[in-house]
């Protein structure tokens, strides 16, 4: 009977000591799990800091899981509009990038390369442009080593890209008409496709412009060469590149060496005009001297510009409105 009770003691201090070991690996559990939740949250605050969002993809099901925001948001959807799969996310791709963005991300399942890491736009819910870094790489193969788990993160760069190309068109556009500038026209009219096919320079020049402008203003001087600009381009849409190279000076670049269609374009020009302009409740009466020159094989932009500027010229010693060849 002691014996037993002995025996008895033993258990019990035994059963005491384990309740008191799963007593403290409940704590111990219960601390990693808060110490988790603190990680996460930081790990969350620095990646939201950044607009990074981390994600991870079951390679053989396709499915995608989002670690720090919902799948979609980036475009605008809820996990309800928009399943987290993989064809979810190639279906969002614009239609310009999807296949090279795909082909990219195949290369780095099928190991041909070392990593996934791509520049490129996606379709917004509300039918806007959404460009995204992307990056990713393969973390978890299978026993047959087949890649099984691929991780990566996913940055929304809308308003950086759209600042670069903002800065970009600056550095083409002239800021006052939109149209192209002198640089702009240059690497227009030096591009080997334009090379290649013959083509001819329309040099404008408005006639008596510095009269409105001492007249009226320099303020209604630019919105006299703002609807000049609208109906030029109205006019010519995209049959040809159009710049202003400064103060009322105008080159149209236009892909025909004939002279009929040339002097038929530049009377369409002239005939624009003809009627007053309505600019800021005022009638503007605008006329234009157009000189044109060919472009030769191999000849610069600045010959090509200096000859069409010399036939404009020539129109102004005739009396202006109209238009010349060069020679």
């Amino acid at each position: 009977m002691e014996a037993v009770k002995a025996e008895l003691a033993k258990l019990q201090k035994i059963l005491g000591t384990l309740e008191q070991e799963n007593k403290q690996l409940l704590n111990d559990k219960a601390e990693l799990v808060r110490q988790k939740s603190v990680l996460e949250e930081k790990l969350n605050a620095a990646l939201d800091g950044t607009g990074l969002c981390l994600w991870e993809q079951h390679i053989p099901s396709g499915n995608l899981t989002m670690f720090n925001m919902e799948w979609g948001s980036l475009l605008g959807y809820t996990i309800d509009e928009l399943a987290a799969h993989i064809d979810s996310w190639k279906g969002n791709l614009h239609p310009e990038d999807r296949d090279w963005v795909i082909q990219n991300f195949e290369d780095h399942i099928n190991g041909k390369t070392d990593s996934y890491q791509v520049t490129h736009r996606m379709l917004h819910k509300d039918g806007s442009v959404s460009w995204v870094s992307d990056r990713g790489r393969v973390i978890e193969f299978d026993e047959n080593g087949q890649p099984l788990r691929i991780m990566g993160t996913h940055i929304d760069i809308t308003q950086e890209k759209r600042y670069e190309l903002g800065l970009a068109e600056l550095a083409h556009k002239d800021p006052l008409t939109g149209l192209l500038n002198r640089k702009a026209i240059m690497e227009a009219f030096e591009q080997p496709k334009r090379r290649a096919s013959a083509g001819a320079m329309l040099f404008i020049d408005l006639d008596d412009f510095k009269a409105h402008n001492d007249h009226y203003g320099h303020k209604f001087g630019d919105s006299v060469l703002i609807a000049i600009t609208n109906k030029l381009t109205s006019y010519l849409k995209e049959t040809a590149d159009t710049a202003r190279l400064g103060g009322d000076e105008f080159v149209i670049l236009y892909p025909s060496t004939d002279k009929t269609i040339l002097a038929k374009l530049a009377k369409a020009l002239l005939h624009l005009f003809a009627e007053p302009l309505e600019v800021e409740g005022r009638h503007v009466n605008v006329s234009l001297s157009i000189g044109i020159a060919i472009c030769q094989a191999d000849e610069s932009f600045d010959s090509v510009c200096e000859h069409a500027d010399t036939a404009m010229y020539q129109v102004k010693r005739q009396g202006k409105n109209c238009f010349q060849f060069f020679p």
